[in-house]
């Protein structure tokens, strides 16, 4: 073998070395995007802020929160999904929220749950690439459904093994009248306002929704002011309904108003005085729909997770199709061909 072969080998192979060098640092920022998607952000520092308020409550929230999106993102890529999909977080968000779900609700210290959360988080990517490819015929984000669904599942069956849910009895939880006072005080109206936030990553400290929101606006004021809009319009809602005042300062009546606002204001529709009305008054509605969807879901504990967002959005996103105001004027139909004319080819 000539030495100039040798040299060209030593060469390839020291570029394939720098090269897998640098896709490490790619992976880290496309699995840092995970959690910033849950707010539909592709920024990885907004997605390493995200964990660090998730950490705040718990260490452990937001070790789950970043491992199940590194779990997500790396079965994605290993699948060989479409590498812009996988760099901008959206393979990463459904299963960060699934492992983050089963760390709040199964035990984070158990070693069951963390196994469960790490298979969860590897068949997300193969739900998600399900759903993507079924709301694709009707050009419609998969949003959370993937983890919606199986976050119900997980929820569904746990009391079936024990190695899952060890506490005995069921999640079931009847639906019943509304009880106790629905005037909440005032200072449980701003604390309302901040869980809000923190309730889309399943936690009621109000400090962390403020450490989210300012991490939203770090990124996007617009996005931010979007959220508050949202989080306030939840708050109102609920209490103009009536909801129990526990429930509206716990914020698990206006989380998914906060999400809702978002997608219908500056991500699926563009940001404009029509949309965020639309979005407000989308908002309204999931506020609305929240505890129809606990109440349907109660033989599984009554949990609804984002399935209120899920529902809403997809709704109003089909809806929008039909108002010019908010999608922008249809393209007009080409004038019929004269006579004698021919034809323009297909």
């Amino acid at each position: 073998m000539r030495r100039s072969d040798g040299v060209r080998r030593w060469r390839r192979s020291r570029g394939a070395g720098i090269g897998r060098l640098l896709r490490g640092p790619v992976f880290g920022r496309s699995l840092l995007r995970g959690p910033a998607q849950v707010m539909f952000l592709a920024d990885a520092r907004t997605g390493a802020l995200f964990c660090l308020a998730l950490c705040a409550a718990d260490w452990r929230y937001g070790a789950y929160a970043l491992g199940g999106a590194a779990l997500g993102t790396g079965t994605a890529r290993l699948l060989h999904v479409a590498p812009d999909r996988v760099a901008s977080g959206p393979e990463g968000f459904n299963s960060c929220l699934l492992a983050l779900c089963l760390a709040v609700f199964l035990d984070a210290d158990r070693l069951s749950t963390a196994l469960l959360a790490a298979v969860g988080c590897t068949v997300a990517a193969v739900v998600s690439a399900a759903v993507v490819r079924l709301l694709r015929v009707w050009h419609l984000p998969p949003l959370t459904l993937p983890y919606c669904l199986l976050a119900s599942a997980v929820t569904v069956a746990a009391p079936a093994f024990r190695r899952i849910w060890p506490h005995g009895g069921s999640l079931a939880a009847l639906p019943g009248a509304a009880s106790g006072p629905s005037e909440p005080r005032p200072g449980e109206l701003w604390r309302a306002f901040f869980r809000n936030v923190s309730q889309v990553f399943f936690l009621d400290e109000w400090y962390v929704g403020a450490l989210l929101l300012a991490a939203l606006f770090l990124a996007s004021r617009a996005a931010g002011l979007v959220a508050c809009a949202g989080s306030a319009t939840g708050v109102l809602t609920a209490w103009a309904l009536g909801a129990p005042a526990d429930r509206i300062a716990d914020g698990t009546m206006g989380y998914n108003a906060v999400l809702v606002a978002l997608a219908l204001c500056g991500v699926f529709l563009a940001a404009a005085p029509a949309t965020l009305l639309y979005a407000l008054l989308g908002a309204a509605t999931a506020t609305a729909v929240t505890p129809a969807v606990a109440h349907l879901l109660a033989p599984a504990g009554g949990h609804a997770f984002t399935w209120p967002f899920v529902v809403t959005t997809l709704g109003f996103l089909i809806a929008a199709r039909s108002f010019p105001r908010l999608t922008g004027p249809a393209p007009s139909e080409p004038p019929p061909p004269r006579p004698g004319t021919p034809a323009p080819a297909a």
